[in-house]
């Protein structure tokens, strides 16, 4: 089986040793470098253990036969760019952190700073978090399925307020919102 460990510890910028470490029950560099270049068989059971030492989704660990995924091919540092030296598959933006899931909402029209065709990529947050999302953009749930958007400019108890980006827009008041996604990234096409 073809897998992407090597690829996913580069990126997270681990060592052997270190994803060794974390492994539930901790194991040793050796046995995690045969897994990485498939001197060792890969099993299910080594692949959930990895992923979670990695704080990936195990799938993100296998690579397809067909390659078509985004590279990685250098890095913007203090010195300016620098070439890898092998392009590396580019890890989704929810698979960097430990963090709650990233959501994405698309932009079809044009609202305020947004343009349509953007992605917002959102990271889930639950009620007693709200208020790390204050002066930030969010998606709150509403009733029957649907959504609302805009800034939270204000918070009291359970309500939110929100202000909907674009000019001459009122603000929403919703009534305690099961969750929140807090626009954390903005995917736009040059």
């Amino acid at each position: 089986m073809i897998n992407r460990i090597r690829d996913v510890r580069k990126q997270k910028r681990m060592t052997l040793a270190d994803v060794a470490a974390r492994c539930a029950p901790p194991t040793t560099a050796q046995t995690i470098g045969r897994l990485e270049t498939g001197m060792r068989n890969l099993s299910l059971d080594w692949m959930n253990k990895i992923a979670a030492a990695l704080g990936v989704e195990p799938e993100l660990l296998v690579r397809r036969d067909r390659d078509d995924s985004a590279k990685l091919i250098a890095r913007l540092g203090e010195n300016g760019p620098e070439a890898l030296t092998r392009a590396i598959d580019a890890l989704l933006p929810s698979a960097l952190d430990g963090e709650a899931p990233l959501l994405a909402m698309a932009v079809d029209a044009s609202a305020g700073e947004y343009r349509s065709g953007d992605q917002i990529w959102l990271r889930r947050c639950e009620p007693g978090e709200f208020g790390r999302a204050l002066n930030r953009d969010v998606l709150a749930p509403r009733s029957a399925g649907r959504f609302a958007f805009g800034r939270m400019i204000d918070r009291q108890g359970s309500r939110i307020a929100l202000l909907p980006p674009g000019p001459g827009q009122r603000q929403m008041v919703i009534d305690g919102p099961a969750w929140l996604g807090v626009a954390e990234m903005l995917v736009r096409r040059l």
